[in-house]
């Protein structure tokens, strides 16, 4: 009842404006909780949903100089609006990206590849694994290319532990540190499809898959036979399942909570803080646009990146059901249900 789907009038293009033909766009845990009204940022109403997607420009303004007619566009900030078909915007307010990427990769990459890649690189310098000097010689007269070399380190490299692994930012996390040499241990909750689960995460190269049940058993110390304890700890969750993620980070390492699904707070025992000085830290993605608006060097790398990883096959979409806009209520229902694993993605 609190959306509807209108018909109204393309505004008149400015100077400094871009008509957009909006090609895909997502729907977010964040979108939710806009509509909600319990997200940080509140849009004055009536007011068009989305924060994220790729559209396609139409036309654009005497000033504007860095798009034309052609290129593929995505949001430079949250707040856009982007469930609808067609938009004039500000140029500032959109950042180009290539035409190559596929187009669900571009529809979802304004978010959560962004806060991965922030989140693994802003908090702590993680080192990829290294090779010993003995597999150094042995690989002499090998034909192994250099990406194989990586591959097979005999010194582990630093590791990342995160609950809620499955979601748009976890897939995002595992790929992103396959590519860069660090391993990942990813929790998620238990439930009827997760043998498919766990072999869907290894595919993107999860190094382990366990359920929050499993944090708390002695199991957990083969998992550290192989992979070094982590230095960083993502939670998007709260509640138990942080506290059992906290037990098994380094000393002096740093837990980043930029979600709290569980609605539960963060509990940290006394101890954390006192024998092994664990940091704990916050991260969203919306401040740190804010924080970086007179920098466009850090955001234009950052866009880089992953435009980069996408287009070598090391980043994909996430798992995604596209929904075309008239269906919006099916799709923004689906969006809400516990264990759904998809992220619904509104076609326009």
């Amino acid at each position: 009842s609190l959306f509807r789907l209108k018909d109204l009038e393309v505004p008149k293009l400015g100077g400094s404006d871009v008509h957009v033909k909006m090609l895909a766009a997502p729907i977010n845990p964040a979108d939710i909780n806009m509509i909600q009204g319990t997200y940080p940022i509140l849009s004055p109403l009536p007011a068009v949903g989305g924060n994220e997607g790729v559209g396609e420009v139409l036309e654009v303004g005497s000033r504007v100089s860095a798009l034309k007619p052609g290129d593929w566009v995505i949001p430079a900030d949250a707040g856009l609006g982007t469930w609808r078909t067609r938009g004039v915007f500000p140029e500032e307010m959109l950042l180009k990206v290539p035409r190559a990427l596929p187009v669900l990769c571009a529809a979802t990459l304004s978010v959560n590849p962004c806060t991965a890649l922030r989140m693994l690189t802003d908090f702590e310098t993680l080192a990829p694994g290294k090779p010993s000097a003995k597999q150094k010689e042995s690989w002499r007269d090998l034909p192994v290319s250099s990406a194989m070399k990586i591959l097979i380190c005999s010194h582990p490299g630093d590791s990342v532990i995160q609950n809620a692994a499955n979601s748009g930012v976890g897939q995002a996390v595992i790929q992103i540190a396959r590519a860069s040499g660090i391993k990942t241990i990813n929790v998620v909750r238990d439930r009827p499809d997760l043998p498919q689960l766990v072999e869907r995460l290894m595919a993107l190269g999860a190094d382990h898959v366990i359920t929050e049940e499993m944090l708390r058993k002695p199991e957990m110390k083969d998992i550290f036979k192989s992979t070094p304890k982590p230095r960083l700890a993502l939670n998007c969750v709260g509640g138990k399942s942080t506290t059992e993620m906290l037990r098994h980070l380094q000393p002096k390492g740093t837990m980043v909570t930029y979600g709290g699904m569980a609605k539960q707070p963060v509990m940290v025992p006394v101890s954390a803080f006192i024998f092994r000085d664990v940091r704990l830290r916050g991260f969203w993605m919306t401040q740190w646009r804010k924080d970086h608006a007179q920098d466009q060097e850090s955001v234009a790398g950052m866009m880089d990146t992953l435009c980069q990883l996408i287009q070598r096959g090391q980043l994909t979409a996430p798992t995604c059901t596209e929904v075309p806009l008239q269906d919006y209520k099916a799709a923004l229902e689906a969006s809400m249900k516990p264990f759904v694993s998809s992220k619904q993605i509104l076609l326009l």
